[in-house]
C-alpha cells in the first residue's frame, strides 16, 4: 500500500497545481477582460482653428462654438486668456470675454442656466457672466488648481488635474466653492490622473486626459472609466500641419448633429468626428 500511497500523492498535488494555474489564468484573462473598450470614430469633417488659442475648453451653446484659451507658459509667447465664440469658417474667435494675462491664466468654461462660469489655472478663482451680454456678474473661489468645467441638467462638474471630478451644486456658486460630492475617476488598472477637458454625452461625462492622446468615457454614478478613444491618428496629422502643436484638448458635442468637435492647445485643426 506504501508503493502506492506516493504516486497517489503525486497525482494530487499535479492536479493541485493545475487548478492553481487555470485559476490564475482565468484571473489573468478577467483582469485584461475587465480593460475599458476602444471606442472607434470617423472624421466627418475638419475645420480651421487659431493656432494662437490655447484651447482649455471647449462647448457648443445655443448652436455656436465657443472656446477658452488660456495664457501659455513662461517658456512660450503669451496667448489670450480669454473665451468666445468660434467662426469655423476662419478658425478666429470673437472674443466675448478676456483676462488679465500677468494675473490670470484662464481655464474651462460652460454655459448653465444663463450664466457662463469660467476657471483659472493656480489664482483659486473663478468667474461668471451674463450668458447673453458676456458682462461679468459675479466671482467664486475655490481651493487648488482649475482645469475644466461640464454640466448635466442639475449639476456642474469641474475638473482639477487630478483623478478627481466635483461634484457641484449650480446654486452654490458663489463666495467659496465647495463640492456637493467627489467622484473618483478609475479604470482596471486603478485611479486615472490628469482628468482635464469635460464634457457631458447622453449620461456619462467625457474627458482629455492631460499628456495622453485619450479621450475617456467616464460613467458618473462610479467614476469608472467605462470605454476609451485614441486619437493618436489626429495628433499625428496636426503635427504635421503645424509643428507648434501642443496637448490634445478640447471636446465639444453638438446636438443638432450628434458629432463631437475636438481639437488641441495651438491646433490648426478642428476635428468633427461620429462614434463608429
Amino acid at each position: 500500500m506504501r508503493k502506492l500511497l506516493f504516486p497517489f500523492l503525486a497525482l494530487v498535488l499535479l492536479a493541485a497545481c493545475n487548478s492553481s494555474s487555470n485559476s490564475n489564468s482565468g484571473t489573468d484573462v478577467q483582469a485584461a477582460e475587465a480593460e475599458p473598450p476602444r471606442i472607434g470614430f470617423t472624421v466627418v469633417n475638419t475645420y480651421p482653428h487659431d493656432t494662437s488659442f490655447f484651447t482649455e475648453g471647449l462647448e457648443f451653446h445655443d448652436g455656436q462654438l465657443f472656446e477658452s484659451s488660456g495664457s501659455g507658459s513662461n517658456e512660450k509667447p503669451s496667448y489670450p486668456s480669454s473665451f468666445g465664440v468660434v467662426n469655423l469658417k476662419t478658425g478666429k474667435v470673437d472674443k466675448k470675454a478676456v483676462l488679465d494675462n500677468k494675473t490670470y491664466f484662464g481655464e474651462g468654461i460652460t454655459f448653465f442656466n444663463g450664466k457662463v462660469y469660467q476657471l483659472t489655472y493656480k489664482t483659486e478663482k473663478g468667474f461668471i457672466y451674463d450668458a447673453k451680454t458676456f458682462k461679468k456678474i459675479g466671482e467664486f473661489s475655490y481651493t487648488g488648481e482649475g482645469w475644466a468645467l461640464t454640466h448635466d441638467s442639475t449639476k456642474i462638474y469641474m475638473s482639477s488635474g487630478s483623478s478627481n471630478i466635483w461634484v457641484i451644486d449650480p446654486a452654490t456658486i458663489n463666495g467659496n466653492l465647495k463640492a456637493q460630492s467627489i467622484l473618483g475617476v478609475s479604470d482596471n488598472n486603478g485611479p486615472v490622473s490628469n482628468i482635464n477637458e469635460l464634457e457631458y454625452i447622453n449620461g456619462y461625462i467625457y474627458a482629455n486626459q492631460w499628456q495622453t492622446n485619450y479621450i475617456l468615457k467616464i460613467d458618473p454614478s462610479n467614476g469608472k472609466v467605462v470605454g476609451k478613444m485614441n486619437l493618436d491618428s489626429l495628433v499625428e496629422e496636426a503635427k504635421k500641419k503645424f509643428d507648434g502643436i501642443d496637448e490634445l484638448n478640447g471636446i465639444a458635442y453638438n446636438p443638432a448633429s450628434n458629432s463631437l468637435f475636438v481639437t488641441g492647445k495651438l491646433w490648426p485643426t478642428i476635428y468633427e468626428i461620429k462614434f463608429n
